[in-house]
């Protein structure tokens, strides 16, 4: 099978928005993975988008891409690739991600032994770590397990590859894990990850348990109620249209993390948390985007 690359420049918000969306896109074509990143440290501001597909790319897969940058898609080269492995190809030029005490890498790089690693193939665009709201999670969950919190029952709303989920237990092991998305094909996603990364799948204590539903209404989240840690790394409009049921599924005193939203978001986004009696506990801005720490009042 032929192997094909799609190659545009643009700056970083532009590509990184566009990043954002394709999480968004419900019925995205996993079959095209796209990664972007810096051309040059000296340019942190200049980015590149690579998008690969295992066939010639057909005009509805350049129209899909396209339609990422909200109709002001930069031009797109179009390269084929020598015969190769091309998920391998995919991850070249994403170097590995510290975030807090985690290492992020792909499994064409090494572990770090300072660190709590993760291998997350790049492959997987959704929840890599190398997005700016993945990473910052991941520093802000290493901040909050700092501060002395402890977790017993903690659900990832949006999980995407598992990684926040998995990032979680390496911090409350002894807790209770459950995953959600609402996109199938991450399950067997989430499984593949867990097995590479030895994390047990299941009910118990110190397991995940992966569940495909949308939103929180579903018995399986419902009946592992209330979570004192809830992490959801989505979109703005979603976490505001979720703040009551988040409220409902929540402990009083539980911790909320919020990310996936824009600075300029950052307003509304509290504002229809603070209405569930939510308070900022700490916020972290990585480049364009917020990360939120919320707490609970304690008498709701």
């Amino acid at each position: 099978m032929s192997s094909w690359k799609l190659t545009a420049f643009g700056r970083k918000p532009v590509i990184e928005a566009a990043l954002a969306r394709q999480d968004e896109t419900l019925d995205w074509d996993h079959e095209i993975v796209l990664t972007g990143f810096e051309i040059a440290e000296d340019k942190p501001d200049d980015w590149r988008l690579d998008a690969y597909l295992p066939r010639k790319p057909r005009n509805a897969d350049r129209a899909a891409i396209a339609a990422l940058f909200d109709g002001k898609a930069p031009d797109f080269a179009e390269e084929k690739l020598p015969e190769a492995d091309w998920l391998t190809e995919s991850q070249r030029g994403l170097d590995p991600i510290r975030a807090g005490r985690f290492h992020i890498h792909t499994p064409d790089h090494a572990p770090d032994p300072d660190a709590v690693n993760f291998e997350i193939p790049a492959a997987q665009a959704f929840g890599t770590g190398h997005h700016n709201t993945t990473a910052g999670c991941l520093a802000m969950l290493d901040a909050i397990k700092r501060s002395g919190l402890i977790a017993r029952d903690v659900a990832d709303i949006g999980t995407g590859t598992g990684l926040l989920a998995f990032a979680a237990r390496a911090l409350w092991p002894r807790a209770r894990f459950t995953a959600t998305d609402i996109d199938p094909v991450c399950l067997g996603v989430i499984e593949d990850n867990a097995a590479m990364n030895a994390i047990p799948l299941g009910a118990m204590p110190g397991d995940v348990m992966p569940i495909i539903a949308p939103g929180t209404d579903d018995a399986a989240i419902q009946v592992r109620a209330p979570y004192d840690l809830l992490i959801a790394n989505i979109l703005a409009r979603p976490l505001i249209d979720l703040a009551p049921d988040f409220a409902d599924i929540t402990a009083p005193g539980a911790s909320v993390l919020l990310a996936g939203l824009l600075e300029t978001q950052e307003a509304a986004v509290r504002r229809a948390y603070r209405r569930q009696g939510f308070r900022l506990a700490a916020r972290l801005v990585d480049g364009d985007w917020s990360i939120l720490w919320l707490r609970k009042r304690a008498g709701m």
